[in-house]
């Protein structure tokens, strides 16, 4: 069966849904800080560089949203503090972020190459993401793909 767009509501689409909650800069740039081990309001600040009552924002925006998760700590002498936590949820929008940088590299990054690479953490190979099908072909592009109605698809009406 044929994807006719015009034939299938956008009101729920997988991907706005996705973007109502990440697809504002500063929320991705706080992800991509959390993946590489911040924890804490400061580390957060100094890595992304928004304004505090922004980054305040984008970080209940990822806890309200299941992506991370709030939890209390308190320094000898200090007042209780939180530190930010990714949940499973958060973990699993990891591919999103590297499948941006690898775009970045290639299209983007300065003449000196990427500022940052990512690497197995065993073996020290380079890591990618990559699109493959359930019977295991790799390397696919959009031209190699089709869409077609899922189960929660819904007709225009």
């Amino acid at each position: 069966m044929e994807f006719d767009r015009s034939q299938w509501s956008a009101e729920n689409c997988s991907a706005k849904r996705t973007l109502d909650v990440v697809g504002e800069k500063w929320t991705f740039l706080v992800l991509r800080e959390a993946y590489f081990g911040a924890r804490r309001f400061e580390q957060f600040h100094a890595g992304v560089g928004c304004a505090r009552n922004l980054l305040t924002d984008r970080l209940n925006t990822l806890v309200d949203n299941g992506l991370m998760q709030r939890l209390p700590y308190r320094e000898p002498g200090a007042r209780q503090r939180n530190e930010y936590r990714l949940t499973e949820a958060g973990v699993e929008l990891y591919p999103a972020l590297v499948a941006l940088m690898q775009w970045g590299d290639r299209w983007v990054a300065d003449p000196e190459g990427p500022p940052v690479e990512i690497t197995h953490r065993e073996c020290g190979a380079p890591v990618r993401v990559e699109l493959c099908c359930a019977d295991g072909h790799v390397g696919l592009t959009a031209r190699d793909t089709v869409a077609v109605p899922g189960t929660g698809a819904r007709r225009a009406g």
